[in-house]
């Protein structure tokens, strides 16, 4: 009965907490680092009757953990058995937190409840100092600015892939960050793989395919069944000692009905081989057609009758046309012989 009567209230608290008036409130933002066992102070400032302390995530007001004198600690079920409040003061509401991940990141909301000078309120940004410092709006490219890239890979749809990222530069790698960023959309943390006490740590965030790391601090990120919208930007940051290094690689999965990369090489080769088919038929009739003509040509010039045998028999002029010579030159003339009938009778006769 008395665990029901906690998780009643638990849940009351909940409902109305984001109704709950401020009086007081922090107007700096403390900023924390991401780190294993990371504190998260909310100590309030002046003394009175600690009536609650509650925690919450926001921009959604997500809740993380609420105290009570009387009821206990209760905590949402992503924080369970990660956070615990400190209460080394009366009036102490921080909290510790460990197995953190890059899912914690963010702004945290404390709100304690007192009496009789009311509610105080402190916000803490959790951020990872060790990530490159993110550029302001105005120094950053324009979004229609193509993005680099050092790899880019085609899978087709149902078919797995590995996308990996090598680090093959000098220095020591502490931390490499996977991100991806869909078609017209920010880029969002997939995967981190980073060493905590020479131990090597892995977070997997990918809700599509499975993050894993190497002792080298290599990342890879397995697809099975790609679908397209696997597709996009991957980026891998690698914090060294030498400096912050990235790799990114493309990623295009093709849509239903459309061209692969095997088939779009098949359709390449067929039609330079019928290209080569038709150039080699043109070339043979174009051959075929120029003997034709030269053999006609060859043909006409064996009937032309200048190559033919010249004619004896020809009337030649071979003295000059004037009339006072025209006695002395000889005439001359093709002339059937005519025998006579005597002869052609004795001819017969004989």
């Amino acid at each position: 009965m008395e665990a029901v009567q906690k998780d009643h209230w638990y849940f009351v608290v909940l409902i109305f907490l984001p109704f709950l008036k401020v009086a007081v409130q922090q107007r700096d933002v403390v900023t924390v680092r991401l780190e294993e066992g990371m504190v998260l102070e909310c100590l309030c400032p002046w003394s009175g009757n600690l009536s609650m302390v509650s925690w919450t995530k926001i921009p959604d007001k997500d809740p993380v953990a609420v105290f009570h004198p009387e009821y206990g600690v209760a905590f949402s079920h992503h924080y369970r058995e990660r956070i615990e409040f400190l209460r080394t003061m009366p009036m102490d509401g921080s909290i510790s937190m460990r197995n953190v991940t890059h899912q914690d990141i963010g702004l945290y909301h404390c709100s304690v409840q007192t009496f009789p000078q009311g509610p105080w309120t402190r916000t803490i940004q959790v951020e990872d100092l060790d990530e490159p410092p993110e550029e302001d709006d105005a120094t950053q490219p324009p979004t229609s600015e193509p993005i680099s890239t050092d790899k880019e890979l085609v899978a087709e749809q149902d078919n797995n892939l590995t996308i990996s990222c090598n680090h093959e530069h000098n220095g020591t790698v502490y931390q490499v960050i996977l991100e991806k960023k869909p078609q017209g959309q920010p880029w969002g943390i997939i995967g981190v793989c980073k060493k905590v006490e020479g131990g090597l740590v892995s977070e997997d965030y990918s809700d599509t395919g499975r993050v894993s790391c190497t002792d080298s601090l290599d990342i890879n990120l397995h697809l099975t069944g790609v679908v397209q919208q696997d597709g996009g930007f991957y980026r891998c940051t690698f914090s060294t000692d030498a400096g912050v290094q990235t790799t990114t690689v493309l990623l295009t999965v093709p849509p239903p009905g459309g061209f692969s990369l095997s088939v779009y090489m098949m359709y390449i080769y067929i039609a330079a081989g019928a290209a080569g088919l038709i150039l080699v038929i043109v070339i043979v009739i174009l051959a075929v057609r120029h003997r034709k003509k030269t053999r006609r040509e060859e043909y006409r010039v064996k009937l032309h009758p200048s190559q033919r045998q010249p004619n004896f028999y020809e009337n030649i002029s071979v003295c000059p046309r004037r009339k006072t010579q025209i006695k002395k030159c000889p005439v001359y003339a093709n002339l059937q012989t005519v025998r006579s009938h005597r002869a052609q009778r004795q001819l017969h006769s004989k």
